[in-house]
């Protein structure tokens, strides 16, 4: 699992982020709002944990811009603010629980689970993924950017699909070769180059926002950048 953090007390997020990595998920950390909405957009996160009292964006306007951009990657309150309004307020912001500091680090993680394994469910039951202003229905097999159509091949659909579903991850040819093509990878052969710029054409050229990157000797991986 991995699991972003935003939380601008350095001692309070050094303890999170042990107690987590006890547990064997990956942390990140991010130390002001605006931080975090870089890092939970352009990196894909199993769970975010949000305090609400942020320099440069507060929680709360965090939670409402995630949602806004279409992100529902589970977000977890973890903060001194414990009133019914309070709570009202993040789960109104976005919020999909909300645990008041001080709080006991085995019911935090056991939170962190249930969050998790909702996620996964919901993940497998969702038929459109979407990234910025790019859906990609798998039950009509229909690509969308912006609200315009794009036309893909049954290969290129796949690549897509399966970008999208590792948005954050840098990908190597190996893998794609593997997931995609279900081969072993050629060396000698620059398919998968040629198909990763068929895609581009298709669905970046015409956008301002780019979604499809190089990772210069590693590979490729899908974000919003």
């Amino acid at each position: 699992m991995k699991i972003l953090i935003v939380e601008d007390e350095p001692k309070l997020a050094g303890f999170l982020k042990r107690g987590l990595e006890e547990q064997s998920w990956e942390v990140e950390l991010a130390y002001d709002g605006q931080v975090g909405k870089k890092m939970a957009s352009n990196y894909r996160f199993d769970v975010i944990i949000l305090d609400v009292n942020l320099p440069l964006l507060n929680g709360y306007d965090l939670a409402k811009q995630l949602r806004a951009d279409g992100l529902t990657t589970p977000i977890l309150f973890l903060t001194a603010l414990g009133t019914i309004d309070d709570k009202l307020d993040g789960f109104e912001a976005g919020g999909d629980d909300y645990l008041v500091k001080p709080f006991e680090f085995r019911e935090l993680i056991a939170r962190i689970k249930v969050l998790s394994q909702r996620n996964s469910v919901r993940e497998q039951s969702s038929q459109v993924l979407s990234l910025a202003d790019l859906e990609l229905n798998l039950d009509e097999k229909v690509a969308r950017r912006g609200g315009n159509r794009i036309d893909l091949t049954a290969k290129e659909f796949a690549l897509l699909e399966y970008l999208m579903r590792n948005r954050g991850r840098v990908v190597s040819r190996v893998d794609i070769a593997e997931q995609v093509w279900d081969i072993r990878f050629d060396t000698g052969t620059n398919v998968i180059d040629v198909y990763i710029n068929f895609l581009r054409k298709k669905v970046d050229k015409d956008y301002p926002t780019k979604l499809i990157h190089t990772v210069v000797g590693m590979g490729y991986i899908f974000k919003e950048e």
